[in-house]
């Protein structure tokens, strides 16, 4: 697997980042205020992931800067061909990596309840993230699971 930073120029990953947005708001439910769109995604305060193997993109998702200490994973999506094959776990441990060399102390998320992000919310538990309550601009929603680690 191949992780690089991305400026979300490659039709691929636009084309993941669509499907990555209409599975979110398929999701009647689901808390869209903070979701990015691509403009959001390449924000200087953000920095954008891709998952290649190969020429095959395999995944995406992103490191917002909250403040000179605190992170927030956004956007983080495997293409369905791709999932249960490690492709999260892999960005999941490179982004906290990273977030650690900037020297981050916290790194929080914001997802859904829903049955269709649970496997993601066990993930992110299987790496040690707990959860917490509404973080940055977030507020307390029912929609919503706020989660955080300390690295």
């Amino acid at each position: 697997m191949d992780i690089k930073i991305d400026n979300l120029t490659h039709p691929d990953v636009r084309a993941l980042v669509k499907i990555h947005l209409d599975e979110v708001f398929a999701n009647k439910d689901a808390n869209t205020n903070q979701v990015l769109d691509i403009e959001g995604l390449q924000a200087d305060d953000v920095t954008f992931f891709s998952v290649w193997e190969g020429e095959t993109l395999t995944g995406c998702g992103a490191l917002k800067e909250l403040d000179a200490t605190h992170g927030e994973i956004k956007s983080t999506h495997t293409d369905r061909h791709f999932r249960r094959r490690g492709v999260s776990a892999a960005l999941l441990y490179h982004i906290i990596k990273l977030a650690k060399e900037r020297g981050y102390k916290r790194l929080s998320l914001e997802t859904h309840p829903g049955l269709y992000f649970k496997p993601a919310v066990k993930l992110y538990k299987r790496f040690g993230f707990e959860d917490c309550g509404p973080f940055g601009d977030y507020k307390q929603c029912e929609h919503s699971v706020f989660m955080t680690k300390e690295i």
